[in-house]
């Protein structure tokens, strides 16, 4: 069994954590500042809390970094003298392999940007081409993080941009959930039975384009009888910008 630890326990690795457990692949521990609220926080995932980032990384094969950027080169003083025989996984934004390479060079590393819809085994885990793993460790490990998702491998030049689009866009898509919820309820339905609608047409559509290979714009298409109903309301999304709206948002992110 592999054994991960992951070095600050946020939102993101405790999504991780959560889809971990889905098929109890591995042993899991976290370390984070505050050992009292660690303690309280990994409880419900399975995940062994640890004092400090030395008797972590002494349990584990896989060192999974989770801080805040500006906590990076603080930890990096602490554990660099322990990584030598461990394989580091970045999943800090921002953090690509040449950076790592600069704070410690000549260990086995690679960087990740995961989403939040990890913590079901439907996320998205993009890694970043360039690392310093080795064939078997990369193959180790692509076979116990493709169990929280769809991964993909992307240039150190996108990387960002992927990252974008994989890890800040479920907020658009709750965002969507949330309003066709609302429209939902303002013409009778019970709030549960929109959501469910909405979410099930989310996960429904995307496994269609996956399976079929369609360009969105034949799904779009097959579902708009002429002068029917949908299409009606296609024109009143386009009119309020809804194809637009996300690509500026796009925009806005990448721009700042």
């Amino acid at each position: 069994m592999i054994k991960i630890g992951f070095i600050g326990f946020g939102n993101i690795a405790s999504a991780m954590a959560s889809g971990f457990n889905l098929n109890n692949k591995v042993k899991m521990y976290a370390s984070a500042r505050n050992y009292e609220k660690l303690v309280s926080n990994t409880l419900k995932y399975n995940v062994t809390p640890c004092k400090n980032n030395k008797e972590l990384i002494d349990s584990v094969d896989f060192v999974v970094l989770a801080v805040k950027p500006y906590q990076v080169s603080q930890i990096f003083s602490e554990i660099k003298e322990y990584l030598a025989d461990k394989i580091l996984i970045s999943v800090v934004a921002g953090l690509t392999f040449s950076t790592i390479e600069e704070f410690i060079p000549n260990i086995h590393h690679i960087s990740i940007c995961p989403n939040t819809p990890v913590a079901v085994g439907e996320g998205i885990i993009v890694y970043e081409t360039i690392n310093s793993l080795t064939n078997d460790e990369f193959s180790t490990f692509e076979d116990v993080f493709s169990e929280l998702g769809l991964i993909e491998t992307i240039d150190t030049e996108h990387f960002s941009l992927a990252g974008t689009v994989s890890g800040c866009t479920p907020a658009y898509a709750a965002m969507f959930i949330e309003a066709l919820g609302d429209a939902g309820v303002m013409f009778g339905l019970t709030r549960e039975q929109s959501y469910r609608f909405a979410s099930q047409v989310l996960i429904g559509t995307g496994k269609l384009q996956q399976t079929s290979k369609l360009h969105p714009g034949q799904m779009k298409d097959a579902v708009c009888s002429p002068g029917g109903t949908t299409i009606k309301g296609v024109g009143i999304l386009e009119k309020n910008g809804f194809r637009s709206s996300i690509i500026e948002a796009i925009k806005e992110i990448e721009n700042k």
